[in-house]
């Protein structure tokens, strides 16, 4: 009997990724790095995400087009971001960057008490590697059949899930599914299904070395 539920990703149902998505992506991302204060995660700080981020890294406009691919595409009437007064500080709309040394893939959903849509932007021009952009993944446990891929209703995170252990790590998950690291490419998808980055690169203090990317998180309105 598995732990999770399972079902097919439907690029247009699941998941879009809209190429070319924004016609100022090297501005944007000229701008993010020039951001003077940074919030540091881990491994610095005890915090669910790696490397360091920094807020309002799209305009009003920009955020815009953004979220007009996403409920275009996917079939939402409208979004609302996450707010701060959701689940601590929003991390809504953060350019984040993360080097090599400074996080690996980690399974997880998003918490269902601040969204059931997220999005990433990917914004390094010239990424050393295509293996570093979104994976998707389902429960793999050692010497079991392959198990489910999404968080089921009514929890928040696969922690709560009876019969799945809250302490987890990226070998009991198996990966079935890759969108490579495009510079501008959008990658929009629901939150509960178990997703991660796929690696990160950079390994000098330089930002500009390192993986690049605004991250999304929304509710769906009716």
């Amino acid at each position: 009997m598995n732990r999770l539920p399972y079902r097919e990703l439907i690029h247009g149902q699941d998941y879009w990724i809209q190429d070319q998505a924004l016609p100022n992506a090297l501005e944007i991302a000229q701008r993010c790095m020039a951001i003077p204060t940074w919030t540091l995660g881990s491994p610095w700080r005890p915090e669910p995400w790696p490397g360091m981020r920094a807020p309002g890294a799209l305009t009003p406009d920009e955020l815009h087009t953004v979220e007009s691919y996403v409920t275009t595409h996917l079939g939402i009437p409208n979004l609302s971001p996450q707010s701060h007064n959701e689940a601590g500080i929003s991390g809504h709309n953060h350019i984040q960057i993360c080097g090599g040394a400074e996080g690996v893939a980690r399974p997880h959903v998003d918490s269902a008490r601040i969204c059931n849509y997220a999005a990433v932007l990917y914004l390094h021009p010239s990424p050393p590697t295509s293996h570093c952009g979104t994976s998707f993944y389902r429960l793999n446990l050692p010497g079991e059949p392959p198990d489910g891929n999404y968080c089921p209703k009514g929890y928040e995170s696969l922690s709560e899930v009876p019969g799945v252990s809250q302490e987890m790590d990226p070998t009991m998950f198996k990966e079935i599914l890759e969108v490579p690291y495009v510079f501008n490419r959008l990658v929009a998808y629901k939150s509960d299904l178990i997703h991660s980055a796929t690696a990160y690169f950079g390994w000098d203090h330089a930002l500009a070395s390192k993986r690049m990317a605004v991250v999304f998180f929304w509710k769906a309105g009716s």
